[in-house]
């Protein structure tokens, strides 16, 4: 039978992580901490600070969530509503007046007349950077978490996959200056939309792909799109979540920030250059090939060609060698 191969190659993949994992970590922490985290008590919720050491402990969590989807067969699955953890009403602790660590706007604001994009396609880390250095009309890029059941999740709850959020990314951007459209592609050329429930060696419902309309033209921009890309990759089936945000209404909203020291976290020093991401080299067809012929004028791409072709995401995640800085309109 197939078992014994299959328990196998299991056992190896969760002795590479483990292994991996005690670098960050001394193994009696570590096989403390794997305790609380997979214990049902885990509601318990300790505290984080923004030093190195709690940064490391995360990344740990990070890969012990990953070891357990390995045990349960990888897609992770999605906890149901009445089952996620209830969370609390509290918003989270150091977000307000927090500035963006590279743009050096307000977190939270949405100044007249911008608009809001929110998605998630595996670690938000990287995903966050890929936006916040779009070469113009980006106000601000926040991660947290979204598309959940329960209120104000911490990271250590979305890790357990018991809450039913995925890591996220909310933009704030001037449409004056980005089309959604831009956006909505960075997300499409970033990742892998075939993976089910992750991306990379990051599994579960914690890391799935989605992305969540504001409007009836962001809905119909995702559904085109996405029928389109989804014939270039030629891969099989998007498994992309597609959402209105209005539909988490119930569960307090779509959106939840995290915690102050996961913003902008690439950029900042002693960050880990961690991205799990799986871009694909394919770039979304031309725009006037899907897009609704009614949407054509109001959302016309305002990045030319010469810059998806300098910048756009490649075949595999490199967005941890780049700078920080916004791109350069000059350099394309």
């Amino acid at each position: 039978t197939m078992a014994p191969f299959f328990l196998s190659r299991q056992a190896l993949s969760v002795g590479l992580i483990l292994q991996t994992t005690t670098a960050f970590q001394s193994q009696a922490s570590f096989t403390t901490r794997t305790a609380a985290l997979t214990s049902p008590l885990i509601a318990a919720r300790p505290a984080l600070s923004q030093t190195n050491n709690n940064r490391n402990t995360n990344t740990a969590r990070r890969m012990i969530g990953s070891i357990l989807d390995l045990l349960s067969g990888g897609d992770g699955g999605m906890i149901s509503p009445d089952n996620a953890l209830k969370g609390r009403p509290e918003k989270m602790a150091g977000i307000d007046g927090l500035k963006h660590y590279v743009l050096k706007n307000d977190l939270q604001e949405v100044p007249e007349g911008y608009e809001q994009c929110v998605f998630g396609n595996g670690c938000f880390w990287g995903s966050e950077k890929a936006i916040w250095r779009l070469p113009k009309g980006i106000h601000s890029t926040a991660v947290g978490y979204c598309a959940g059941f329960t209120p104000n999740p911490t990271y250590n709850e979305a890790c357990s996959s018991m809450t039913g959020h995925t890591e996220g990314v909310r933009v704030v951007y001037n449409p004056k200056e980005i089309s959604y459209v831009d956006i909505m592609r960075m997300f499409w050329e970033s990742h892998d939309p075939t993976q089910y429930m992750g991306q990379g060696n990051d599994r579960g419902s914690q890391y799935r792909s989605g992305i969540y309309y504001f409007n009836e033209d962001q809905k119909r921009l995702i559904e085109a799109s996405k029928a389109a890309y989804e014939k270039q990759l030629g891969k099989g089936k998007i498994t992309t979540e597609v959402a209105a945000a209005s539909d988490y209404d119930k569960y307090g909203g779509l959106w939840y920030f995290a915690e102050p020291y996961h913003q902008q976290y690439l950029a900042k020093p002693g960050s880990r250059p961690y991205c799990s991401a799986q871009p694909q080299g394919v770039s979304l067809a031309a725009f006037d090939s899907w897009c609704p012929e009614d949407l054509k004028e109001k959302y016309q791409p305002k990045l030319p060609e010469s810059f998806w072709k300098q910048h756009g995401p490649v075949r595999g995640c490199s967005i941890v060698r780049f700078d920080n800085e916004p791109i350069s309109e000059s350099s394309y």
